[in-house]
């Protein structure tokens, strides 16, 4: 009876060993379906790697546009006077010879007009530098609101200003000339409960299809510098 019970189970285990061995291939089989990715195609690269790629266009193209932001920047405080916020001599001269070809290139014509201040030592030493710094701050003000948003105005060093004007006759240039200097010489400043005035002297170059941006300059600094002196002998007659 033993023998036939022991029998009985080994039969048992043994049917269920069986059973056991079918099931776990199946098993496995799905539990490697789940974990492995789907089979991918030519298609499918492709695709990705477009996807990747317009990925990596997009951002070099916002990598470069912040780059050339960064450059305009830089360009722009290099070529800027922070007292007086117009251009520096660098970047009035740079204007200066962009204008030239462009007048070359159209047979259009301009006038380069130089201011030298007058008397702006004597206020830099008796009430100091700020004060001086008052007195150009004003002469700017005055000068960029009688010319025209395409004139361009520009710092060449201490007390000496460029004004590029655009067509213009050299009888309308040295009009302009004129008038700029009348009204800053009606410019009065109160230093130390006394008034001050200072005044500019003004010289003009015309420019043609054969100018050059050098030439240019030398040739209405000496004009401005015949000016001052005729404005000195204006003052002492």
């Amino acid at each position: 009876m033993k023998k036939k019970k022991r029998a009985a189970a080994s039969g048992a285990a043994k049917r269920k060993s069986a059973a056991a061995r079918k099931v776990a291939p199946r098993r496995a089989q799905a539990a490697l379906t789940q974990a492995a990715p789907a089979q991918t195609g030519p298609a499918q690269v492709l695709s990705a790697a477009l996807t990747e790629a317009k990925a990596t266009i997009r951002r070099l193209k916002a990598e470069l546009a912040a780059a050339e932001a960064q450059i305009a920047e830089l360009q722009a405080s290099a070529e800027t006077d922070f007292l007086l916020d117009i251009l520096n001599r660098r970047g009035f001269e740079r204007e200066l010879n962009r204008s030239i070809a462009y007048i070359k290139r159209y047979h259009a014509s301009g006038a380069l007009v130089m201011l030298d201040v007058d008397r702006l030592k004597p206020i830099n030493d008796t009430y100091g530098h700020t004060a001086g710094d008052a007195v150009l701050k004003a002469i700017v003000k005055t000068v960029t609101s009688q010319v025209r948003a395409s004139d361009v105005v520009g710092r060449l060093g201490g007390d000496e200003f460029a004004v590029l004007l655009w067509n213009l006759t050299e009888t309308d240039a040295k009009a302009k000339a004129a008038a700029l200097e009348q009204s800053i010489d009606r410019l009065t400043f109160d230093f130390g409960g006394r008034s001050v005035s200072a005044g500019a002297s003004a010289g003009v170059a015309i420019l043609g299809p054969h100018s050059v941006a050098s030439r240019a300059l030398e040739e209405a600094d000496s004009a401005m510098y015949v000016r001052k002196a005729q404005r000195r002998h204006e003052v002492v007659g």
